[in-house]
């Protein structure tokens, strides 16, 4: 893999994720009766961020919980089957909740897809919104975010990655080519 460019570094995602915030309050009329599931792995610190900004623009402390979507791929070989227990953590009644599914890069769709399996084993949410940091295009299911950070075109033979202070050591998004 070869380094290509960086496109956003730790003060265009924090900046981004408050943009972000205020975009979801608005859509939302407040924060109140949200719940915020970050995809494991950095869609949870992500999901955790947007927490910290409605508490200190709202004054609202919303949920926060966690998805592993692993056991619900279905592009993956070797994939357990979605009755294997798989790590969710959802800290509220989903019928009473609009949920915001929080995930780092949105390529395909697959992720997106398993994740809402997920969250639908669990229970029926009122709505289901989905915020990302990038959005890099090549959707091969009908998806589309609510809620994006930046928008990067890419070939299919580039890759993004998201690095994350909590998960990674530090804090950026770059790009690379295969």
């Amino acid at each position: 893999m070869e380094y290509k460019a960086q496109l956003m570094d730790a003060a265009q995602i924090h900046r981004t994720m408050a943009r972000l915030t205020h975009e979801i309050i608005e859509k939302n009329r407040g924060a109140e009766g949200l719940c915020l599931l970050g995809i494991k792995r950095r869609g949870v610190p992500l999901a955790q961020m947007l927490k910290e900004n409605i508490l200190r623009f709202e004054q609202v402390d919303v949920p926060v919980g966690h998805i592993d979507i692993s056991h619900f791929r279905d592009d993956r070989e070797g994939a357990l089957p979605p009755e294997a227990s798989a790590d969710c953590h959802i800290p509220c009644k989903l019928e009473e909740t609009t949920v915001i599914l929080v995930d780092d890069v949105l390529h395909t769709g697959r992720t997106v897809r398993a994740a809402i399996e997920a969250i639908f084993r669990q229970g029926r949410p009122k709505a289901i919104r989905l915020a990302v940091l990038i959005d890099r295009g090549h959707r091969e299911l009908p998806f589309r975010p609510d809620f994006v950070g930046k928008n990067i075109p890419t070939a299919k033979n580039e890759k993004v990655f998201v690095k994350l202070e909590e998960i990674d050591g530090e804090t950026g998004v770059s790009l690379y080519s295969l």
